[in-house]
């Protein structure tokens, strides 16, 4: 019977599930970064709300207080604002030069996110690609006219 699949043994199913295996524990990984730049992007929007809350002739905005609880306050000089840029490093600046500065963040996750988004699909493509050799593979290995259960 002439086939245009090539018979794969039983090394190859092996590493191919070897790899299967590494690249769905990398897609995890991928999947952690997704949902970390996604949270530090909703809580940039977050801040800049707050930055921009502020500046209101009322000026409440909420403070967490930690265990889920909140309270209101007035900041006292909503025009200083201390902006961690990294590295454990804190900067004070203006109200709208750290709402800039988490507008640019939010830029850098995205694209981030893009970059994330892109590698995962070509690794969920490969890891069908996989997939598909196996069951392709082990369509062969059963002989004809018997159904694999």
């Amino acid at each position: 019977m002439a086939t245009t699949m090539q018979q794969i043994d039983q090394r190859e199913v092996m590493t191919l599930q070897h790899y299967l295996k590494e690249y769905g524990q990398q897609a995890e990984v991928f999947v952690g970064q997704l949902e970390l730049l996604e949270n530090g992007r909703m809580e940039a929007l977050a801040a800049i709300e707050t930055l921009e809350a502020m500046m209101t002739e009322e000026g409440t905005v909420l403070l967490g207080i930690g265990g889920g609880a909140s309270v209101r306050v007035k900041v006292l000089d909503p025009e200083k604002i201390l902006l961690s840029i990294g590295a454990e490093v804190v900067v004070e600046r203006t109200n709208k030069d750290s709402i800039e500065y988490l507008k640019d963040r939010i830029i850098e996750m995205e694209a981030s996110q893009k970059k994330v988004s892109e590698t995962l699909d070509k690794l969920r493509s490969q890891m069908n690609e996989i997939t598909r050799r196996l069951d392709s593979g082990c369509q062969q290995g059963v002989p004809e006219g018997q159904d694999s259960e």
